[in-house]
This record gives structure tokens, sequence and C-alpha cells, in this order.
């Protein structure tokens, strides 16, 4: 009877301890991310919201990063994020908001997320946000690191944001990561097929306009690659080794002097025609894919049908007699033969236009 009573005295006090120590434990984690949100707002100040602030690693710089979001607040009533190293701000991404939540207010960043949505190798900043009582997705897409000064900095694909609010019940970063990715991330895939295919429910995903797909065999290789255009402008990628790659990303065309471009089927030669002053400066582009998997000018050349006397560029007053009269061509500055030009022009040359809708071109790759 003593032992049983032993027994139960031990037991209860074993529960003390135990319930004690799991007490300590819960108001240690309760305490840590007070501790860190404290923390944020001494580096970042008050208005920042400290929950959501992380130290990351973003392919658009070298070396981690702080991402900061600031609620709105009386000298910067409107949400934004600054980007942050060491003391400086590298840019920072601006409020967007569905346009039928025009007037609402802010009340909370429900999430954020970094990861690649589109496969182009570049880190993009995904939002949960809510305005009044309202819930969306914000995508931010990125840059690439070697993009000149003006472009770098992310910028909100409203579109794209808005068709992952309309087509998820459940707005969660898992099912957006899920959604647009299947899962997958670039250097995954099995096949041009498997690339082609979700990248191309991507491109739609991301546009409102009419959207046409086509293959076509840019280079020498049996992996064609994948055209996306609309009336003013295309894109193209191509495939190796399990990876996507981006080698034009909506270039427009059809406007300010540009003709478009075209190809040379298996000859690994782009060709395009763009000029300035109705014709009278005629720039002849060509361009090949490296073994980078990019696609690279290989020579411009530059056409005066006008006599530059003064070399600024452009046809004044005093050179008018001079137009039509003239054409000079010019490589890097240096006057070039009309023979030395033609080296670059592989012939037979086709437009590079997409020339099928979404579901004639996904039974193609069926």
């Amino acid at each position: 009877m003593f032992g049983k009573r032993m027994n139960v005295a031990l037991l209860v006090i074993m529960m003390v301890l135990f319930t004690a120590c799991a007490q300590e434990e819960q108001v240690e984690l309760e305490e840590y991310p007070i501790k860190q949100n404290a923390e944020m707002k001494t580096m970042f100040g008050e208005h920042c919201i400290a929950d959501q602030t992380f130290e990351v690693e973003l392919s658009e710089y070298d070396g981690n990063v702080y991402v900061v979001p600031y609620a709105p607040y009386s000298e910067e009533p409107e949400f934004y994020i600054d980007i942050v190293q060491g003391d400086k701000v590298l840019t920072s991404l601006w409020e967007y908001i569905p346009e039928e939540l025009e007037g609402e207010t802010f009340t909370s960043l429900d999430a954020i997320a970094f990861f690649d949505t589109n496969f182009d190798d570049c880190t993009d900043i995904v939002l949960i946000e809510t305005y009044g009582d309202t819930t969306f997705a914000a995508v931010y897409l990125g840059f690439e690191k070697e993009a000149d000064e003006y472009d770098q900095h992310f910028y909100a694909d409203d579109i794209f944001s808005e068709n992952i609010t309309e087509q998820l019940d459940t707005l969660t970063i898992p099912e957006i990561r899920e959604f647009v990715t299947r899962g997958k991330k670039n250097g995954e895939f099995t096949s041009y097929q498997e690339a082609y295919r979700l990248k191309s429910y991507l491109c739609r995903l991301g546009n409102d306009g009419d959207i046409e797909y086509a293959l076509i065999y840019f280079d020498a290789d049996d992996v064609p690659e994948l055209v996306v255009s609309t009336g003013y402008w295309v894109s193209m990628y191509t495939y190796s080794e399990g990876r996507l790659y981006t080698l034009m990303d909506q270039w427009g065309f059809g406007a300010m002097g540009n003709a478009g471009y075209e190809y040379s089927p298996k000859k690994n030669s782009l060709r395009n025609y763009n000029n300035d002053f109705a014709g009278l400066l005629l720039y002849t582009t060509y361009m090949g894919i490296s073994e980078q998997h990019t696609l690279d000018t290989i020579a411009t050349i530059e056409t005066y049908n006008f006599d530059d006397a003064n070399g600024n560029g452009m046809p004044d007053e005093e050179e008018e007699d001079s137009i039509g009269e003239y054409g000079i061509s010019y490589i890097d500055g240096v006057e070039v033969t009309e023979e030395e030009c033609a080296v670059y022009d592989m012939g037979e040359y086709e437009y590079i236009f997409g020339s099928m809708s979404f579901d004639e071109f996904i039974t193609t790759l069926e």
C-alpha cells in the first residue's frame, strides 16, 4: 500500500515537472519571435513589418540582403518593401493593388516567399496581402544580375497576380508554388516537351490577350525552340539537359522602325532590320545562340543613306542633297563593303512568330 502511494506521489511529481518544463519551452518559443521582431524594428524602424522581414539570398545580388516590408504610416501612406544590404537600399517594391480594391485600406501582409515563378533563373518575390477584408496574391518578377542599372528592379506582374488570385480557392505560399511551377525547379525537366508545356501555360497565365505558340528549329540540333508571340512582341526559349533557357523575352516589334525578327532554319542565325529617320539610317543585326544558351549579337551593320558629313548621326539640312544617294555601312565604327556584310547573311529567312492556339500547341507536344 505504501509502495503504491509512493508510486502515485512520484507520478504526480513527474507530471508537475513535465508540465513546468513544457510551459517553460512554450514561453521560450513565444518569446523568440518577439525578440526577433524587436531586433528588426531596431534595425529598420518601428514601421517595418517585423514578422515578415527576412535576411535572404536573391539571385539578383551578391551576398545576403534584407527584405523589409513597411506598413503605411503618416509620412508614407502606401505599403512598400525595401531591399537592403548593409546601410544601402538597393531597390524598392512599390504598392500593387488590384483595380477592384482601389481605395481599400492595407490590412496585413500575410506571407512572403522567394522563388523562381517562371523558370528564368531569377528570384521572384511572392506576397499574400489583405486590403480591407480581401486577400490576394502579388507577384514581383525579378531581373538578371547583369541587367543595366535602369532595369535593376522588381516589378509587379498584375495579370499574373490576378490570375493566380482568381484561380486558387486557397491562397497560401505552398498552394501558389504548386499552382505555378507544378512542383518543378528549373533543371529538373525530363524533356523539352515537359518544359515547353509548363512554360506555355505560364505565358498564358501571365497575359490576357491573344497569344500564339510555335516550335521552330533555330539551330542545328534536334531540339526545337519554343516561340510565344502576340501582334507586338515575341519571346523564344530553348531547352538543354533538363533546363529551360530564355533567349528572347517579349521583344517588341512593329513600331519605332523595328520590322521584326527572322531566322534561318537550322543555321543559328537571327536577323533584325531596324531604322531611324524613315529609313535613312538602317541597322541590320545578326544574332546566334551561344554555348551558354544565350542569344548574342554577332554583328550590327549601320548603313547611312545620307552623307553624315558632320558625324552627328542624323541627317541635317545641309546634308539633304545626299539623301538617298549615299550608302556607306559600318561595323563597330569601321567602314565595310557589301561583300563583308554579306558573310553574316545565311539566306532564306523566316519571321519568328507563333501560329497555334494554346490547345493546338499542347496537342503537338503529346
